[in-house]
């Protein structure tokens, strides 16, 4: 992954906050099997984690963080993002999985910088 300046407060790491986000969803979501009462929570508990933790990082960046769960059945999930933006300040990161992989919970968190 790519390591983003701004020229600011140094740059943003990409493989950091790939961890800051898998974190993120282990502690929220656990090994816990699905249950469509606790989908609201999850989704919030994520973003809510995520964004907290990238705040206290200090950086001069916005944030954005998007959250989808849904049940691991075999049935595909189908989403779709679109950003104009300047590639040497602004980036990605998504992370799409079970976590731990033995859950029957798929979660994908996308999250915007710039």
């Amino acid at each position: 992954m790519e390591d983003f300046h701004n020229g600011n407060e140094g740059s943003f790491n990409s493989e950091e906050t790939d961890g800051i986000v898998k974190e993120c969803i282990e502690n929220v979501v656990g090994g816990d099997d699905y249950s469509a009462n606790l989908v609201n929570k999850w989704t919030a508990g994520i973003v809510e984690r995520c964004l907290a933790q990238l705040v206290k990082q200090g950086k001069p960046y916005k944030y954005i963080v998007t959250c989808a769960v849904m049940q691991k059945t075999g049935a595909g999930l189908h989403t779709a993002n679109s950003c104009y933006w300047d590639t040497a300040m602004d980036g990605l990161v998504q992370r799409l999985g079970p976590v731990p992989n033995d859950a029957d919970v798929h979660t994908k968190v996308v999250l915007l910088w710039g």
